[in-house]
């Protein structure tokens, strides 16, 4: 269990006393040293650049505003170990990242492998000293059965960014759009932000489009 920005070890106390293998991770000199007198395995160092565990491990974090996305893309990545997570980052990246409508290009190619929700909202008073927003407790578990194989990550993140940029007709051929409306439950004539992750991987698998060729 990585806990990421640990500070002065809520988290870690009572993961540690659950049984858990836990390993803080904090960036301030001062806290990393207090954490080092109670806790086993402390790392002192910038989590967005953590190099990760190969086998599986669990993440708890609380997000710093200005990087939580940065992180996030380290973590929610199909080639890294990670079993699961529950991250506070600020509200708005919370909720975008497990909307399931508007879909943006990152959460479609995420959803591939994992599961994002919103367990909660937290407002920003419940903080000492209160930031400018609230935050939320995002939670991301990977799939038993992923969507598609991680050995295709690369050519499915080309795959969406041109799709995201110059629509699904761009990526998918026609009658494949005309041919799967029905069955996977979009208008043949949507955006790119329409379609969800389950529909935007089955696209992928339909083909064949020059990006995957790539």
């Amino acid at each position: 269990m990585l806990d990421l920005g640990a500070g002065a070890g809520i988290l870690t106390r009572p993961l540690a006393r659950a049984g858990a293998r836990v390993v803080a991770v904090e960036i301030d000199h001062r806290l990393a040293a207090d954490l080092r007198r109670r806790f086993p395995e402390v790392i002192e160092g910038d989590a967005s650049r953590l190099t990760l565990p190969r086998e599986p491990f669990k993440v708890v974090a609380n997000l710093p505003f200005g990087s939580g996305t940065a992180i996030l893309r380290r973590l929610v990545e199909p080639g890294v170990s990670l079993v699961s997570a529950a991250v506070r980052p600020e509200w708005g990246v919370a909720r975008k990242r497990a909307a399931a409508g508007p879909s943006t290009q990152l959460s479609s190619y995420w959803g591939a492998w994992f599961e994002l929700s919103v367990a909660r909202r937290l407002p920003r008073c419940v903080f000492a000293p209160p930031p400018s927003v609230d935050a939320g407790v995002l939670r991301i578990t990977r799939r038993p059965a992923p969507l598609l194989p991680a050995s295709r990550r690369r050519a499915y993140a080309l795959f969406l960014a041109r799709g995201y940029r110059d629509g699904p007709r761009a990526v998918v051929p026609w009658g494949t759009l005309k041919r799967l409306e029905s069955e996977l439950g979009f208008d043949r004539h949507a955006g790119a932000r329409d379609l969800d992750a389950h529909q935007w991987a089955e696209l992928f698998r339909q083909g064949p489009d020059r990006t995957r060729s790539a």
